[in-house]
């Protein structure tokens, strides 16, 4: 069914309470989006690529001379409001109403609402995602399971931000002249529109996490669609708040630039782990020099991670910006006590090394480990954030700290890993379902993007060598993929391996492997099965 007005037509199907978010008027306002910041949109994708060819020809990231004024100035961004001066604990997840409200309840100080990574952007996730973000903001969202468990918002719930989807991805079921629209935009103009008023009457705002900036450009672009978005409701400048995702290796070298942009939306930077190592990864992957290890060796305390920690915690806090730290994916291993507690124990050991360093607040994936993380944080850091100490002020990294390789070994079981868990992924994604518990772990789409691009690289790169001397090439590929396919039909039986789009989500993983040009982000390809 479609529905139109003015130049801006939706093509997805209008289900039962589509329409009280697909509104004209809220259909309009991002058509003007579209049609103020779409052009620029479109030139700054095209700069990623220019920056990226120039890469694959032997130039390697690096800081921008021309903004050296900015990175040596004196400036600070805006004061955070009161709501957001505690950020100790955050819990991500998408958008599905039980999520929610579990999200919302469950101790943290933040739940960021994931319209991105951990949602699949089907229509019916999208729309009825923002149905339920609207229901939430108005206190009114209640979800009732099969077995008559009713769920409803405590008192005091979490502060609510918003990730919409990142400036490559586009809304296919709405169009503009025939195109399809910004996913970004869409994400961002539908709950603002709805949810501005409500937001500001609760004594609280709009705020939002900004993912996969690659440049201070697309910063400031960003920046004006927040001006033009609060002058067109008549709201004063300033209200939106947003913090960036420093998830991309070309983020790390313009994050002063970025908080310079964003000065009073700013609401600092946080440590987007695993997309910034397939960042890493897909950037430098004509690089002779770089290669990964196995994922489990890619920890935060090798020396490039710590290096672009260290630099987040710096720069933020020079700026009087919080600095919030990376993902625990870890989710409760109920069946096994033991294997649980280790598990957890990782999680404190990560978030003490956190803290200790400055961060100001942390991830964590599940309820559960909302507890664990806010025990860490509130013994080490008793007062509301770190933003005015001095840690890492006297430290220097430098370019090539940044970019330096780490050491360690691929082995066979990482190879393994990357595809079962790579496949189950997408298989999961293009189910429907964004965010997946795969051996224990809450996975959105980065783990499978890091799974494909290390076994792409190691099948191609003459250092794609395991520690007991084989190359990675794609006759074991395929053999390892037989195997690990047959590893989970085993685990998961036939029937649901026959229902669950494994043969989609081999195909558009083969694809990925074989092809020889790097595709840039498996989302792409893959929301065209959607």
């Amino acid at each position: 069914m479609s529905t139109q007005t003015t130049g801006i037509e939706v093509v997805g199907a209008l289900k039962s309470q589509y329409d009280e978010i697909l509104t004209p008027e809220a259909l309009k306002f991002i058509e003007e989006l579209e049609k103020k910041f779409g052009a620029r949109r479109i030139e700054l994708l095209q700069y990623r690529k220019k920056r990226q060819e120039e890469i694959n020809n032997g130039s390697l990231p690096d800081f921008l001379p021309e903004t050296k004024k900015i990175r040596n100035g004196d400036w600070t961004i805006a004061p955070l409001p009161k709501d957001l001066q505690d950020r100790r604990v955050e819990i991500t997840g998408p958008t599905d109403r039980k999520m929610v409200i579990n999200a919302l309840n469950s101790g943290a100080k933040v739940f960021m609402a994931d319209c991105e990574d951990a949602t699949s952007p089907t229509w019916g996730n999208i729309v009825e995602g923002q149905i339920n973000l609207r229901d939430a903001v108005n206190r009114t969202i209640s979800y009732e399971n099969q077995n008559g468990k009713r769920y409803v918002l405590n008192e005091e719930t979490a502060v609510l931000f918003v990730r919409p989807r990142g400036l490559h991805l586009e809304e296919k079921h709405v169009l503009l002249n025939g195109k399809p629209i910004s996913g970004s935009f869409f994400d961002f103009g539908m709950y603002f529109f709805h949810n501005v008023k409500n937001l500001l009457a609760r004594q609280t705002g709009p705020y939002f996490y900004l993912p996969k900036l690659e440049s201070h450009l697309e910063a400031r672009l960003w920046n004006e669609v927040f001006i033009f978005a609060q002058n067109r409701f008549g709201i004063p400048q300033g209200t939106i708040k947003a913090t960036v995702l420093i998830e991309t290796i070309m983020a790390a070298f313009e994050m002063n630039e970025i908080l310079f942009e964003l000065k009073e939306h700013s609401a600092g930077l946080n440590c987007g782990r695993w997309d910034y190592i397939f960042s890493y990864l897909k950037k430098l992957s004509n690089h002779e020099t770089i290669i990964l290890p196995d994922r489990s060796e890619v920890t935060m305390t090798v020396p490039f991670m710590r290096s672009y920690s260290l630099l987040t915690i710096q720069t933020c806090h020079r700026r009087k910006a919080p600095a919030i730290g990376g993902m625990a994916a870890q989710i409760p291993i109920r069946d096994n006590p033991q294997a649980n507690e280790e598990a957890f124990a990782k999680v404190r050991a990560d978030k003490e090394r956190e803290v200790r360093d400055g961060h100001d607040g942390t991830w964590v994936a599940h309820p559960s480990l909302v507890p664990v993380a806010l025990e860490v944080f509130d013994r080490e850091m008793p007062v509301a954030n770190q933003i005015h100490t001095t840690k890492q002020q006297k430290i220097t990294i430098t370019a090539s700290d940044l970019l330096e390789s780490p050491s360690g070994k691929i082995t066979e079981e990482g190879v393994r890993t990357n595809i079962n868990v790579g496949i189950q992924y997408i298989a999961s994604w293009l189910s429907g379902r964004g965010a997946a518990p795969i051996d224990n772990l809450m996975e959105d789409a980065a783990t499978a993007e890091i799974s494909r691009a290390q076994v792409w690289q190691w099948i191609r790169h003459p250092k794609g060598v395991l520690a007991d001397g084989r190359k990675v090439t794609f006759e074991m590929y395929e053999q390892f993929k037989a195997e690990e396919l047959e590893k989970i039909m085993q685990e998961i039986g036939a029937e649901a391996y026959k229902t669950g789009c494994f043969t989609e989500a081999v195909k558009l993983f083969d694809s990925l492997i074989i092809n020889d040009e790097f595709v840039e982000f498996l989302t792409l390809p893959g929301y065209k099965l959607l």
